[in-house]
């Protein structure tokens, strides 16, 4: 029977690409997502995954979502934690509301959705999870307080929990990811872009699929003996 896997913002950007290529070695995946519906609706009439509406930094619906899954499903056994926003602005100017927002959203849900699968991972003497971290949260970003903290608080947050789920057979693992060419990357000025592009050896920003990868060898039924790591996809800009 195949491993069931939710990949939590699974819908777009990096997200879509690790739904797809999770699906495509064979894993049952739900594809969560917080609000964009006509995406939702075009990504999973495109690849036949099924997505699924919640926000991941609210816990009840967490609960909610998981039981669900499980319920059509079974049991979690890969969860990607992937969800996450931007509400950028320098710290004289930021709210408290921007900084809960990314808080929430990009570390919240992650102990959210593992707390909620790993009794059943426990169960199974199975798991992975991979927490997308950044590059960013281990380098710091000007204007990115909330989001910095949030991601670093993703790589301190995986290396605990590992400790926890190895005698269980639960690998928890992150990505920190460069630049990658999303939509969110798309957005930034284009010469303020072509100086990040110059700041990277490979000299290109990364893609959705590079990100996915990656997920697919720390997901894999064999990647057994790695846990508590930080796998770092960016090129070669930040060696940490």
């Amino acid at each position: 029977m195949a491993r069931v896997a939710l990949v939590t913002g699974g819908t777009r950007g990096i997200g879509a690409a690790i739904s797809r290529a999770l699906a495509e070695a064979g894993r049952t995946v739900v594809a969560s997502y917080a609000g964009n519906d006509a995406a939702a609706e075009a990504f999973h009439k495109e690849t036949g995954i099924a997505v699924m509406k919640f926000d991941a930094a609210d816990y009840d619906a967490c609960a909610a979502a998981v039981a669900r899954i499980r319920e059509q499903h079974g049991p979690i056994e890969i969860l990607v934690n992937n969800a996450g926003i931007t509400r950028d602005a320098t710290m004289t100017k930021m709210t408290r509301e921007s900084w809960d927002a990314v808080i929430d959203t990009n570390l919240g849900s992650c102990f959210n959705l593992a707390k909620l699968t790993f009794d059943d991972m426990r169960a199974a003497k199975f798991g992975r999870i991979v927490n997308i971290g950044s590059i960013n949260g281990q380098a710091g970003q000007y204007g990115q307080v909330n989001y910095a903290a949030a991601k670093s608080g993703i790589h301190g947050f995986t290396k605990a929990l590992a400790q926890e789920g190895a005698r269980f057979g639960i690998t928890v693992n992150a990505i920190a990811p460069g630049y990658v060419d999303t939509d969110m990357v798309r957005a930034v000025p284009a010469d303020v872009l072509q100086k990040i592009v110059a700041r990277i050896p490979m000299g290109r920003l990364g893609r959705a699929d590079d990100i996915a990868r990656g997920v697919l060898f720390l997901t894999a039924d064999n990647a057994d003996f790695v846990t508590g790591s930080t796998l770092s996809i960016n090129g070669g800009q930040h060696m940490y």
